[in-house]
């Protein structure tokens, strides 16, 4: 065939078309151009625990666990730098790479000192909510996340979300500065968002629109996805227990559904969506995606009432871990990408009764024991209410009282703590001054990680470990472990090479590691160098 004009256009188009596609592919497959990943995606499991995880390894696909636990950087020991971590300080810790002492998250709840009332953690009243009547912000949030330095170094360019189906853990893990913190309402089932990130975007109107969460999790019928395998009868109570099938149809339908094996597909599902609807790793910019599943107990009842019911959940989370890979994977190549997972450290409590077996155990009651302290100090110090409030096994003190009287706070405090130490059920008792001046030691190391000065109490109690601690004010009813829940620290993907490490490890070593990859500062509280993700030093 001669070489005409024509056919020497349709050879060059179809040259050009293949040089495209080449680009594109090697876009995809190889690393973006400035050496960076182009998405990191920080998963947060609620209540992963490793030992579960392993158990239920025979359930497994090939893309979820077994190839992050495979092909990833396994810290095998890792923990928390905190005592008595919950969904909040854990969330707000792994995002910001310190402790509560440093950002200020406590935990969900704490008192205000001025109103003597319960604040929830991310309750802001100059926002409204966007499809919710919560009104959220981060603003008790003290320092910058991993998101808030990215949008910095970007000049607001890079794309920080942050999804979940408990509000506490969007918002932390989002930060002051992302695009949108997203969260299941209690109320409607919808993923709603605040005024403070701008609203709700619009692809996630249309993602709930679709869905029509009010009718689909009133109609849906939550049954094992797979027929039962495996022998897990250490915590089975010796036999296989029968399918499950739960309806979500009671008042609390959408609450008890976030506790469900369902939510994490959902969650899946809305991870998707924002990858699909948004521009996030479209170009060499890197972006943020923080994702947080659930691993814990249906309705937070204990393993041995709902035993199945948490298999489900982590055959569920299994699979919807897998979409996610593949999702982010298929977008930007897998060196494109780094993810990173961990729990958050704590577990719902089994409630056995103790001395059933004989096992050292009792119960501490707080506001009994605030009220005796109480006495004691107005013997000492002449008549007036001297503890304010509690909450937890923390007392807050009248500081009003104590100045108006001259008395000095330091006394007061040893006092105190000389007739707590006297309480059946007290292991040790730390006061204020002794967490922020008093010598350190590995034990209380732990205990200053959890402990704000702006939020926390002037007294914190110790219980000791299989004792019950009850208060009637906060409706708190909780078995004291000290004992270590078991998870792990996964990196994967980008230029992270395979390996297993069993040196123990805490999780605010997360936050400098990925802003080292990403190239940006490390959050403005966060102290610990970064971990090594390759073998080549």
């Amino acid at each position: 065939m001669k070489n005409t004009p024509s056919n020497t256009h349709r050879t060059t188009l179809l040259l050009s078309l293949l040089l495209a596609v080449s680009t594109l592919s090697s876009a995809q497959g190889s690393k973006a151009a400035n050496g960076v990943p182009r998405v990191v995606v920080n998963i947060l499991v609620d209540q992963l625990r490793s030992d579960y995880l392993e158990a239920f390894m025979p359930l497994y696909g090939e893309e979820g666990f077994k190839k992050l636990l495979n092909e990833g950087r396994v810290y095998t020991q890792a923990e928390y730098p905190l005592a008595n971590p919950d969904l909040a300080s854990a969330s707000a810790s792994l995002a910001t790479g310190t402790s509560p002492s440093n950002h200020g998250i406590t935990g969900k709840k704490w008192i205000d000192r001025n109103t003597l009332r319960p604040v929830f953690c991310c309750d802001d009243s100059k926002y409204t909510g966007a499809g919710t009547t919560d009104a959220t912000s981060p603003k008790h949030l003290g320092v910058t996340t991993i998101g808030d330095e990215l949008k910095v170094a970007s000049e607001g360019k890079a794309l920080v979300y942050a999804i979940a189906p408990f509000r506490e853990a969007a918002v932390f893990s989002a930060g002051h500065a992302a695009n949108a913190a997203l969260w299941m309402d209690n109320n409607t089932g919808n993923w709603v968002s605040s005024s403070y990130y701008g609203g709700l975007p619009a692809w996630v109107t249309v993602h709930n629109q679709f869905q029509d969460y009010a009718s689909k999790i009133k109609n849906t019928t939550w049954q094992p996805i797979n027929p039962l395998t495996g022998n897990f009868s250490y915590f089975l109570s010796g036999g296989v227990k029968d399918p499950f099938k739960h309806k979500f149809k009671t008042e609390t339908a959408f609450v008890d559904y976030k506790t469900s094996g369902l939510i994490n597909e959902e969650v899946g599902l809305l991870a998707t969506s924002c990858l699909t609807n948004t521009m996030i790793g479209r170009d060499d910019i890197t972006d943020y995606l923080s994702v947080t599943f659930y691993a814990g107990n249906f309705r937070h009842q204990t393993a041995s009432v709902a035993p199945i019911e948490l298999q489900d959940i982590y055959v569920r989370l299994d699979r919807a871990l897998a979409e996610l890979i593949q999702t982010v994977e298929k977008k930007v190549g897998r060196e494109n990408a780094l993810f990173v997972l961990t729990s958050s450290g704590y577990a719902d409590e089994e409630s056995a009764d103790l001395s059933t077996y004989r096992i050292p155990t009792g119960k501490f009651d707080v506001v009994r024991t605030a009220s005796m302290l109480n006495i004691y100090l107005a013997a000492i110090y002449g008549p007036g209410q001297f503890v304010e409030a509690t909450h937890g096994t923390q007392f807050y003190l009248n500081h009003k009282l104590i100045e108006e009287r001259q008395i000095s706070l330091t006394e007061l405090l040893e006092r105190a703590q000389d007739l707590l130490l006297q309480f059946s059920g007290v292991k040790d008792v730390y006061t204020s001054q002794r967490l922020l001046q008093g010598a350190w030691t590995p034990g209380i190391s732990r205990i200053r990680g959890g402990y704000n000065a702006a939020t926390s109490g002037d007294i914190f109690l110790e219980i000791a470990p299989g004792w019950r601690y009850v208060n009637a004010d906060t409706k708190e009813n909780q078995l004291v472990r000290a004992s270590y829940i078991p998870f792990p620290i996964i990196f994967y993907g980008h230029t992270t090479t395979s390996a297993k490490i069993d040196t123990p490890v805490t999780i605010d070593f997360i936050a400098p590691t990925l802003s080292k990859v990403m190239r940006i500062r490390a959050p403005n509280a966060c102290s610990n160098a970064p971990l090594s993700l390759s073998n080549v030093q």
